[in-house]
């Protein structure tokens, strides 16, 4: 109650014109900071769209190689004449250079966990890919189950639980990149069995005349 009463007659003892800038410049303050807040919230916004624009892009640039990839080694190119080949070949080869000029990157922040846990995972999908031709069937059995880890969806094969561990532990951006590299990986691999099945029907064809011409 003392210090009450003390302050009070501190107050009284003051101009009034003083006691009101003192309140002005309070108050002039905190609008000030909530100004700033406001501009920083929205900037924040503009900063991750601009990082989901860039991603955006990274992801455009590399199914645009990858669709230039699969033209390049299509069947469809040993069906035509050889300079009809030739010319689009050169095609392909113009917009594959145009498509690597364009330079996209957006930085992931990771702390020490999240770094040494993408390692893992990038180091796991190496040794398949590897190994691949090896055992073609076995290896992209291994995939599926490498892709089931990484997806929310109920899959349709066995998971890969280890594996589903160590992506858990990357960065959300790396676990998008990661799954998209497997996808990429096993549309690639459905499109080379694709492939080796065209080749392989006519010699089958062959075989079935063949053998009606024994009968």
């Amino acid at each position: 109650m003392a210090q009450a009463r003390i302050s009070a007659k501190a107050s009284e003892g003051q101009p009034a014109g003083q006691l009101r800038g003192r309140f002005f410049r309070s108050t002039s303050m905190a609008d000030c900071s909530g100004r700033l807040l406001q501009n920083l919230d929205q900037l924040e916004l503009r900063v991750e769209a601009l990082r989901d624009a860039a991603s955006a892009m990274e992801q455009e640039k590399e199914t645009l190689l990858e669709m230039i990839h699969n033209i390049q080694n299509s069947q469809d190119m040993r069906h035509i004449s050889e300079g009809e080949r030739e010319e689009l070949c050169l095609t392909a080869s113009r917009l594959m250079d145009r498509t690597l000029s364009v330079e996209v990157s957006v930085e992931t922040i990771r702390n020490p966990q999240q770094q040494e846990s993408l390692l893992h995972a990038t180091r796991m999908i190496d040794e398949v890919v590897n190994k691949l031709l090896d055992d073609l069937e076995g290896y992209k059995s291994r995939l599926m189950s490498l892709y089931g880890a990484c997806t929310s969806e109920v899959p349709s094969g066995p998971i890969d639980h280890k594996f589903q561990s160590v992506v858990i532990g990357c960065a959300i951006e790396d676990q998008k990149k990661i799954k998209r590299r497997l996808e990429t990986l096993l549309r690639n691999l459905e499109n080379s069995e694709k492939s080796i099945m065209l080749l392989e029907r006519p010699k089958s064809t062959v075989q079935q005349l063949c053998n009606n011409e024994q009968g």
